[in-house]
């Protein structure tokens, strides 16, 4: 007998083949947004999977090769993983991209995206929020675009924190250290297989730093460390934590990714044709590439022209003081160097990040650095483009905002990325396989309006998976949440929630603009609006205030407080330690998605936007995305298209509509049910939100909006 005739032999090659191409996928997490993937993991050793909160790395580490081969011998577990290895491999040698079509240019001189943070999965929890999430979820649709796309941001080994609430419903915070060698990541390496290492001067000291690899589908992110011997121990901790420390740290980390990533890009050959900048943090870029064409002798003025053609921006913040302002000496004692290598004085430096130049009581603005350096700059939203326009309008000299040139994309989620597998399987029953290459087709999806494609039977039963779903995980991780501060754990968590209750959801940041308590403005309202026994409701609410934000932590206090009262026990939940896993379950588990800022200062938001495909509904104020989204049939609207100028009137206002909408308009429809106890009204807004939602917030259609309109000059899509 041959050995090609061997069955035996034929199992254990293809077992080696499958075990070579797991490893592989585990480096690449492409396997964050395919279930398929998620589940071969799980299936691979899933105590591994849950302890480790998702951490493909972590399964495999479990596993000795040995093992990993013998597993594969199952036909079942072969089966799986041959077709997510083949799925994966065909993704990444797929040639015919909207990338490869569009911007051909950019397979030599790639985008450099710049942002403080990427959020990309739960088991890599060096993001903070919404920035980090966008940041997430931009490249992670540049690589299913196929457009040659590296992202540079900082290794974060202490990550941002974690979230635990003590007895007295008070946030506090632990940071835990990242092994980056458990961890999805490889460290970036040159020919010889030594670490890649490059240097910042700060201050009179050399800070040395190396770089970390993840594979992002066809993109890379690299990751800067500044954990190095060679450096005195405070420079190490730089790259630490997430908008950790003092002004001096922030400068230190803005200047490490800035220049820091520039540096890490020639060292490696990489020679963008655009660098954006995701928020001003990175603008210092800016700098260096300028300081490297003045080096080449040619002319500041000059220079600046050269950087300015290959510059992007996008600006988020809405209020003046959310931007980077740091002071002439803090600058001075960190980068003394930096003017004569311009060949400017100090002043003059200075003037490159002031609004007045001249003016010496002005700080030194990283977003009025990135404005007048960028061939393009971008809101994230119509109404956030106004208020950024108004608000650097004295920078341009314009006398009308219509004439400052800042324009808007509105912002987007990566689909995929947020769903789960009973999501996933069931579009692909019920559109098909191919679906995903249909996202930002509007057209594709007009098919959902029509209840023979899909019915409203099947929407009513994906909305009570979901949830039965989302509830269990909650009332798991109560339990453990109960054990930690030591309440005594009775039969009452296991009943905490009810499926056939309507069940709206609140999770972001909690910053005091976004009124996490406003539904609790009137009390005994809010009471009588949740205890109705024919039309119950429940709220659940889970997010991170930042460690020096009392004032948001004091809102967290109050919502445990309120949860802790009877007549909300059982009613309102607060999760503590919000991460991705967390808010997956709540956005595809929650009917209703309650957002209801302050307008004008949601610059987008982006929560709300990944409910859609989940069947859920949004109940917003009129700001950010929902502002351009809501049509009067595809969600709710709390108010109008406009604002009281006083706060306190504006609260008040905001309280009542929010009250009124929900006693009169969503509760009814929510509980308008027919003889097969369908709400038919409530699908058929839910259809609405499928139709006009998915295909316009979805980061496929952001990214190849910003390759079309900033990135360079492509022609558009046919």
């Amino acid at each position: 007998m041959t050995p090609a005739a061997n069955p035996s032999l034929e199992t254990h090659e293809t077992a080696l083949r499958l075990a070579q191409g797991i490893r592989k996928l585990a480096y690449n997490i492409w396997w964050t947004w395919n279930p398929r993937a998620q589940d071969l993991f799980k299936a691979l050793s899933e105590e591994a999977w849950i302890t480790s909160n998702h951490n493909a790395i972590a399964v495999i580490k479990a596993l000795s090769t040995d093992e990993l081969v013998a597993t594969l011998y199952s036909k079942k577990i072969q089966t799986l993983a041959r077709r997510v290895i083949d799925e994966f491999e065909s993704y990444l040698e797929d040639e015919n991209t909207w990338g490869a079509k569009h911007c051909p240019g950019f397979a030599q001189h790639p985008v450099a995206y710049f942002s403080a943070e990427f959020g990309m999965h739960e088991s890599l929890p060096v993001y903070s929020g919404g920035l980090g999430i966008l940041s997430g979820d931009h490249i992670k649709s540049a690589s299913d675009l196929g457009i040659p796309f590296i992202g540079i941001t900082l290794f974060y080994r202490n990550g941002y924190f974690q979230q635990h609430i003590n007895g007295e419903g008070w946030q506090e915070e632990s940071y835990p250290a990242l092994d980056p060698h458990h961890l999805p990541v490889e460290l970036v390496t040159d020919a010889n297989g030594q670490p890649v290492v490059c240097k910042i001067r700060l201050t009179q000291s050399d800070i040395t730093y190396h770089a970390w690899r993840l594979q992002v589908g066809r993109c890379t992110l690299y990751m800067l460390d500044t954990l190095r011997p060679e450096n005195d121990l405070h420079w190490r901790e730089i790259t630490a934590r997430v908008y950790g420390g003092d002004q001096t740290t922030r400068v230190c980390q803005e200047l490490m990714m800035g220049v820091g990533g520039v540096r890490l890009l020639r060292a490696l050959g990489i020679d963008p044709g655009v660098y954006h900048m995701n928020e001003g943090h990175s603008a210092f870029l800016l700098l260096e590439l300028m300081r490297e064409h003045v080096k080449a002798g040619v002319p500041l003025e000059k220079a600046r022209e050269l950087v300015r053609e290959k510059a992007v921006f996008t600006t988020h913040t809405p209020v003046p003081a959310g931007h980077d302002r740091f002071s002439a000496d803090l600058l001075h004692h960190l980068i003394p160097h930096w003017p004569e290598d311009l060949g400017l004085t100090m002043e003059q430096f200075m003037d490159l990040g002031r609004v007045r130049p001249g003016d010496t009581h002005e700080p030194f603005c990283m977003t009025v650095l990135a404005l007048r350096h960028a061939r393009h700059a971008n809101a994230v939203s119509e109404l956030n483009g106004r208020v950024s326009r108004e608000m650097w309008r004295e920078l341009y000299g314009a006398t009308r905002q219509e004439d400052v040139p800042i324009g808007h994309i509105t912002n987007a989620v990566h689909v995929q990325g947020w769903m789960n597998r009973v999501t996933y399987e069931f579009w692909e029953q019920n559109l098909g396989a191919e679906w995903r290459k249909h996202l930002k087709q509007a057209d594709f999806w007009e098919k959902v309006a029509d209840p023979r494609v899909l019915s409203d039977e099947a929407i009513w039963s994906l909305r009570f998976r979901l949830k039965r779903q989302m509830i269990e995980a909650i009332r798991v991780r109560l339990r453990d949440q109960m054990l930690r501060i030591g309440t005594p754990v009775s039969r009452h968590y296991q009943h905490v929630l009810m499926p056939d209750a309507l069940t709206i959801g609140f999770s972001r940041r909690f910053a005091t603009y976004k009124r996490a308590t406003l539904l609790f403005g009137d009390i005994d309202r809010a009471a009588a609006l949740l205890n109705d026994p024919r039309r119950p409701v429940q709220v659940i609410f889970a997010g991170k205030a930042h460690p020096r934000d009392d004032n948001g932590k004091q809102l967290i206090q109050k919502l445990w407080q309120i949860a802790n009262d009877p007549r909300f026990l059982g009613k309102v939940i607060f999760l503590e330690n919000y991460d991705i896993q967390v808010a997956r379950y709540l956005i595809s588990g929650c009917d209703v998605w309650l957002n209801n800022p302050r307008r004008p200062l949601e610059a987008s938001g982006t929560s709300g936007m990944k409910i859609a495909v989940h069947g859920g509904l949004n109940l917003s104020i009129l700001d950010g995305w929902w502002r351009e989204a809501y049509d009067g049939t595809n969600g709710f609207a709390i108010g109008e298209d406009r604002h009281a100028p006083d706060v306190e009137q504006q609260d008040a206002e905001d309280m009542q509509n929010l009250y009124r909408v929900l006693e009169q308009e969503l509760i009814p429809m929510y509980y308008d049910r027919d003889g097969m106890k369908i709400p038919r009204q409530w699908i058929r807004r839910i259809r609405r939100a499928m139709v006009t939602l998915i295909p316009r917030f979805n980061t496929d259609r952001m990214v190849a909006e910003y390759a079309e309109k900033y990135y360079g000059a492509i022609p558009s899509e046919e």
